[in-house]
């Protein structure tokens, strides 16, 4: 019994290692797709520039999995205002070897209303923690609201900024240390305080840009990774690592008093910045032609009410017998 235990765990851990030889080829077919592509985005843009409202038109077609983050206030100010939007792989630009999975997502807006920025960028790098989780991990960005009453997340991209300033302030960070909720500090504690009282990321879709994600800085990745590739190499070569003992004192108590999107104004941050990179910027000649269509059928549509109109108009009867 012991022997077939052995075995699996053995066959376990070489999938899990198989799995993740997978992953580092897809990112290397990443790598070079985004060299191959970038002078047909070039491209691209410079004929989308002459074409007015282009990415407005696109956001009217964004899929369910976007749309359910876009409020009416957020539409009117994309609608009206988004005049383009572009991802790069800033990791891998200039000769890069860095991680083709981070990405900058920029946006770029006419004068408007609402905001005095022109340009908002928000980057996300690509990381894995000490626990081998890995993902999507950003830093909130301000925008220069004109007035508290335009602010459409309410004060809290603000408040999350200011909570981010004063992390850095701390030091490198540490995905394995967490902070418990009696410990928050006063602008912590208003930025809870103001989660719990209006919502999360369906007040705006600009609470996006004040997503953060995992704790993990940038030196934790690497010798995450590397203790990683180490230990798959270990394994290839037959060696049985060790068992370390894992400390399970407080668990249980960190658990009642931890909530790891305590503080997060916008939780699905990532996957958002995901269907963004992957879905609507590559596919946004798909999802403006779709807007051609659906304006060519509502005009359709008002042109046979129209002639239904005159259709009843002459089949009423004449006055004075006419």
């Amino acid at each position: 019994m012991a022997d077939e235990i052995e075995v699996s765990l053995a066959t376990y851990e070489e999938l899990m290692d198989l799995e993740r030889t997978f992953e580092e080829t897809e990112t290397e077919i990443l790598r070079h797709q985004v060299t191959l592509t970038k002078p047909l985005y070039e491209k691209r843009d410079t004929l989308i520039a002459k074409i007015p409202n282009f990415w407005g038109l696109v956001f009217e077609q964004v899929p369910p999995d976007l749309d359910q983050y876009i409020q009416p206030s957020d539409a009117a100010v994309l609608l009206s205002s988004l005049t383009n939007l572009s991802v790069s792989h800033f990791d891998i630009e200039n000769g890069g070897t860095g991680d083709p999975r981070s990405i900058a997502i920029k946006m770029e807006f006419a004068k408007n209303e609402w905001f005095e920025d022109k340009v908002i960028v928000k980057k996300f790098w690509h990381r894995q923690s000490k626990d081998g989780d890995a993902g999507l991990v950003s830093e909130p960005v301000s925008i220069k609201w004109k007035s508290p009453d335009k602010d459409l997340t309410q004060g809290m991209l603000d408040l999350a900024v200011k909570v981010w300033e004063n992390d850095k302030k701390q030091g490198p960070s540490d995905s394995t240390k967490v902070k418990k909720e009696k410990d928050y500090t006063p602008d912590e504690k208003a930025l809870k305080e103001k989660i719990e009282a209006i919502g999360r990321g369906a007040v705006s879709f600009f609470n996006w840009f004040g997503f953060r994600g995992l704790n993990v800085s940038e030196e934790e990745s690497r010798l995450a990774i590397e203790k990683d590739k180490k230990e798959r190499s270990d394994r290839a070569a037959g060696k049985v690592p060790e068992l370390q003992e894992v400390d399970e004192e407080d668990d249980d108590d960190e658990d009642e008093d931890y909530d790891p999107f305590g503080l997060e104004i916008f939780p699905e941050g990532d996957e958002v910045a995901i269907e963004l990179s992957e879905d609507l910027w590559p596919n946004a000649i798909k999802y403006f032609t779709q807007a051609q269509e659906v304006d060519v059928s509502d005009m359709d549509f008002e042109d046979e009410e129209e002639d239904e109109e005159m259709e009843d108009e002459d089949e009423k009867p004449k006055a004075n017998g006419s």
